[in-house]
């Protein structure tokens, strides 16, 4: 059985970091959310993006 995880880049417009509410870039293979100024990273499950600092990574 195959998920869906096609993430649909047009959201990324409406979408903000939600600790600075800067801009997010998309990581296509790691299937995440960026936010460089925070050092976190959002995960995509399932083509929807989890925007929980709880579900966060920390990135350099």
């Amino acid at each position: 059985m195959t998920q869906d995880t096609s993430f649909d880049r047009r959201m990324l417009e409406a979408l903000v970091c939600p600790v600075t509410h800067g801009v997010l870039s998309y990581d296509a293979e790691k299937q995440e959310l960026v936010s460089k100024a925070a050092h976190l990273a959002f995960p995509i499950r399932n083509g929807i993006p989890i925007m929980l600092v709880d579900e966060a990574r920390q990135i350099d």
